[in-house]
């Protein structure tokens, strides 16, 4: 891999960040799916840039950060998997027409 392109694919990553940032500071309610997503992906892409001109303070934060998102995003799946979908663009489906519709609670006045 040359220097420029090494170069590139850590300016990507860098960009992910700062919009992961801007997202988490300009969203009323944080998509974090999509946040530790970014995260990650902007981790590894400059971990890979890192291969080429290696630093040792900038791989540790990296490989942490990385780690810290990838936690992160298993545990937003895990807490709502429906997020998954959201994060990915695609919406949620609508609920099973087939099933029958709640019943209502019971008033307890013996109706």
């Amino acid at each position: 891999m040359t220097p420029l392109l090494a170069d590139i694919i850590g300016l990507v990553g860098s960009a992910l960040f700062i919009a992961a940032f801007s997202y988490a500071n300009a969203a009323k309610e944080l998509n974090k799916v999509w946040f530790n997503l970014a995260n990650l992906v902007g981790a590894v892409l400059l971990l890979i840039s890192l291969s080429v001109t290696f630093n040792l303070a900038a791989f540790v934060l990296e490989a942490v950060w990385g780690a810290i998102a990838a936690v992160g995003l298993v545990m937003a799946i895990r807490k709502s998997p429906s997020r998954l979908r959201e994060g990915l663009g695609e919406g949620v489906s609508a609920p099973n027409s087939t099933s029958p519709p709640p019943t209502p609670p019971a008033s307890g006045r013996g109706e």
